[in-house]
């Protein structure tokens, strides 16, 4: 357990990918137990049920990450769990309770300040957008292969003190039709949350962590635990950051709010 944890109101995770060989359990696990919130948001893909039926894989930290969910609703955290497309069949059970976990197929939260944003995991933009075939990356071959690379590259790393780097997220942003497509992704999920009459949106699916406002509507999307290892928290003013939380802790971005005080980084 760490000395101290840090408190948040609001926490949002997506894209754990529990049951897939690349999920970084034990840095997500370090940060579960390092920090405490009023509110949890399970943006989608929290098992990766097209994993585990290609192949059967599950690791003692990946019960450990739903032991340790459960733990926080046994301290009173609300969890709120909207299933993605890797386990899409817990939408089944939307508007029903799993274990003291609400299920919705999406939900909206009000911040601190009062904004309104829309929570989703993502892939009902796929048809909108070019990222598609992108997006099948996930669980296909080559994403597959993707992410062989990612890890071999951290083992050769680690030896020589490298801390941990993700080559795959390197590779995305270097790549001009990625790229386009990431932001044909960003702009379909902002003209939903415009057209429900929002403030923003948060939502996963494409690892591709980002804050940033487009069109006057503010834009989240909190990133993944098999490339990124990245959260969004919502600190007691209202202001959202993005965390990354590997064996290197930092602030990646903060939402600009002029009226709320600069938030220093994370330990």
């Amino acid at each position: 357990m760490p000395e101290k944890t840090r408190y948040y109101p609001t926490i949002w995770l997506s894209d754990i990918h529990l049951g897939y060989k690349d999920c970084k359990a034990d840095f997500l696990l370090n940060f579960l137990a390092s920090t405490r919130c009023d509110n949890l948001y399970l943006v989608g893909d929290i098992v990766d049920l097209w994993s585990l039926k290609r192949q059967f894989f599950w690791h003692s930290s990946h019960y450990q990450v739903l032991e340790a969910i459960q733990q926080k609703v046994r301290e009173g955290t609300k969890v709120v769990y909207i299933p993605g497309n890797h386990d899409e069949t817990f939408r089944n059970y939307a508007d029903q309770w799993l274990m003291g976990v609400a299920v919705k197929r999406s939900y909206i939260h009000t911040t601190q300040q009062g904004k309104k944003l829309l929570l989703v995991h993502g892939d009902d933009f796929d048809s909108v957008t070019r990222y598609n075939r992108l997006i099948s990356w996930v669980g296909d071959v080559g994403y597959d292969f993707l992410l062989f690379l990612n890890r071999w590259s951290n083992r050769l790393r680690r030896p020589f003190g490298g801390r941990y780097w993700s080559l795959a997220s390197w590779l995305k942003n270097r790549v001009h039709k990625a790229q386009a497509a990431i932001a044909a992704f960003e702009h379909a999920a902002v003209r939903e949350a415009k057209r429900q009459g929002l403030d923003g949106i948060v939502c996963g699916h494409i690892h591709q962590p980002a804050i940033k406002v487009i069109d006057n509507i503010l834009y989240c999307n909190d990133g993944d635990w098999i490339e990124n290892c990245t959260a969004l928290v919502e600190h007691s003013g209202g202001q959202i950051a993005l965390l990354h939380w590997s064996d290197v802790k930092k602030v990646l971005h903060i939402e600009k709010a002029p009226s709320v005080a600069k938030t220093p980084e994370a330990a």
